[in-house]
């Protein structure tokens, strides 16, 4: 199953790429997140792979990330034509997903971000959720941006409780 999502964010490229590889900021966006650590690398670096455990509802599921892209390396003085990749390759119990992630300069205050996913099961329950329910991983990734937005532009938290 693969599908793109985009949105635009009221802040310069290199503020948004700050933003999103600030291990700091993820609990403030990223919905669900219990934790998410380095069990090898520097957090938010090429190659660094990271246990993170979700949890939807009563349910709670790890996995494995891996950064498999992040172009340019410093995010400090991005020339203005340059795209910014991060790119990471999930792995869990009946899931592998990779999601490719680009910021583009939309004008000098105002960034693009296009965001490719990928998913693949390989467990029967797995591959029955994404048989009856793809576009739930579609909106969940939607969502993730538009939090991600709500809290770069105006500093909502997503553990404040409104959804």
């Amino acid at each position: 199953m693969k599908y793109t999502n985009s949105i635009e964010i009221a802040l310069p490229r290199e503020k948004v790429a700050q933003l999103l590889a600030d291990p700091a900021h993820i609990p403030k966006w990223l919905r669900g997140l219990v934790l998410h650590e380095p069990v090898n690398g520097i957090h938010g670096q090429l190659g660094t792979t990271s246990r993170v455990v979700l949890q939807s509802g009563q349910r709670k599921f790890e996995l494995t990330e891996t950064i498999i892209r992040r172009d340019p390396a410093d995010l400090h003085g991005i020339p203005k034509e340059s795209v910014v990749h991060f790119d990471r390759e999930t792995v869990g119990p009946g899931i592998w997903s990779v999601v490719r992630d680009r910021l583009t300069e939309a004008n000098p205050d105002t960034t693009f971000w296009e965001s490719e996913s990928e998913y693949r099961f390989s467990s029967l329950p797995m591959r029955l959720v994404g048989l009856l329910m793809p576009g739930s991983f579609h909106r969940q990734s939607q969502q993730h941006m538009q939090d991600f937005k709500a809290f770069a532009e105006q500093g909502k938290d997503v553990r404040e409780g409104k959804d």
